[in-house]
């Protein structure tokens, strides 16, 4: 018979188990406190538990933690890790440094289940979901290097690693619960960011979940046709249901979106574009984020030029809304945003 993964239990499920074999119920914080707080790998790591309490866990329970397979440090100091899964599947996750801060970039599913067209990531077939352990295995080992790369804990986290995290929902936001509960790492809800594609239903699903985390869109273009040829499967969620999501979001949380924005030559350069972002921008308080894209092939998506970004950036201040240029990090190892494919 399969042992079951121990990380799957809640504490008061662990405590019962001790309780059933004849043992204190205290034991079963002592083990939760191990496997999350202190992120044990084995069962051997538990040192204030003894040897027979150690030995009988190991008869009924595996950790199923993750390994990190290969780590890259890149030039401007953004590290990128190929995290080994139990059963041998691999995903990427980066840590981002900036002088006041550190950023962990984490992911949700092993490939992706949606179709844009610029994304390395989504080439890859999705084969599964994560676990809630397996994403908080990804921020406690990017908090480790942090600590040791950079001498202070990591500071925010975003879920714009590999996967769309609404399409995997109770292990996200079980992941938070535990990143954000003093048994975890303790960490604020506002220093979380997840990123969408834009699934209205969900987004809903997020505001009456009372979520305190931040919440981002990859807009691309408030342009039905164009953000459909950007992103195919936005077809069956058109702009229209998205704006209402987003209505709905900040009516419930009073919390502004953050709408990330790649400008591409050709694609959505023009004026056209900008306005029609700019009135996407109206209905909601929020801030634009424009990335500069990383080129995944020698196709059709290519960087806009800089006159493009510039005028983005005027046409959006002109009316009063908050914009961020984000440059790219990491590119040299493709960590950067989009580049998430594996290669390693």
């Amino acid at each position: 018979m399969s042992k079951k993964d121990i990380r799957a239990l809640t504490k008061d499920q662990l405590r019962d188990f001790f309780v059933s074999q004849g043992d204190k119920a205290f034991r079963g914080n002592q083990v939760y406190e191990w496997l999350w707080s202190k992120s044990a790998h084995s069962f051997a790591d538990m040192t204030n538990i003894s040897k027979q309490t150690r030995d009988q866990l190991e008869e009924n329970f595996v950790i199923n933690h993750i390994k990190v397979d290969n780590m890259q440090r890149s030039k401007d100091g953004t590290v990128k890790n190929a995290v080994k899964l139990h059963d041998g599947l691999i995903v990427e996750s980066v840590l981002i440094p900036t002088e006041s801060r550190t950023t962990a970039c984490v992911s949700s599913q092993v490939g992706c289940s949606l179709d844009c067209e610029f994304c390395a990531t989504a080439r890859l077939k999705r084969m599964r979901n994560l676990n809630a352990d397996e994403i908080y295995d990804q921020v406690a080992a990017i908090n480790q290097e942090s600590l040791h790369y950079y001498n202070h804990k990591l500071s925010n986290i975003v879920y714009m690693g590999m996967g769309e995290p609404l399409m995997n929902y109770n292990n996200v936001m079980k992941s938070i619960e535990m990143i954000t509960s003093e048994e975890g790492l303790g960490m604020s809800p506002k220093r979380i960011t997840v990123s969408t594609s834009g699934l209205p239903k969900m987004i809903k699903k997020l505001a009456d979940d009372e979520v305190k985390f931040n919440l981002a869109v990859s807009l691309h273009s408030a342009i039905e046709d164009t953000r459909n040829k950007i992103m195919p499967f936005s077809k069956n969620f058109p702009l229209t249901d998205l704006r209402e999501s987003l209505e709905y979001w900040y009516e419930k949380t009073q919390s502004r979106v953050t709408y990330e924005y790649v400008v591409w030559r050709d694609i959505n350069d023009k004026q056209e574009d900008i306005n029609a972002l700019v009135q996407f921008c109206s209905y909601i308080p929020c801030k634009v984020n424009l990335i500069e894209y990383n080129p995944i092939d020698d196709g059709e998506y290519q960087q806009a030029s800089n006159k493009a970004i510039d005028d983005y950036v005027y046409t959006l201040e002109k009316n009063g809304i908050v914009v961020n240029v984000r440059r790219s990090r990491g590119k040299d190892i493709d960590a950067a945003c989009g580049q998430l494919a594996n290669k390693s």
